[in-house]
């Protein structure tokens, strides 16, 4: 009988059994905002990766929209000319 007025006078269980629940609570949030923060990156990788593909489908068919031929190569030799 002292043991279990014993138990229920120490509270420093209580504390730790309150902290631990409210870890409990934060993990299971932030499991819940990851999985669904997760599946947003995935939608958004998954169109973004797709519109890439077909851009450089596009490209390699020649439909790129012209600008397809890069740009001709900077000649270094040349002093760089002001204008007036």
């Amino acid at each position: 009988m002292q043991f279990i007025r014993k138990m229920l006078k120490n509270e420093k269980g209580a504390t730790a059994i309150e902290y631990g629940l409210i870890a409990a609570l934060i993990a299971v949030a932030a499991i819940g905002a990851m999985t669904s923060l997760g599946s947003n990156l995935r939608t958004t990788f998954t169109t973004t990766s797709t519109a890439l593909q077909a851009g450089v489908q596009a490209g390699q068919a020649g439909g790129g929209g012209g600008g397809t031929t890069p740009p001709p190569p900077l000649n270094n030799n040349v002093p760089f000319e002001r204008a007036s």
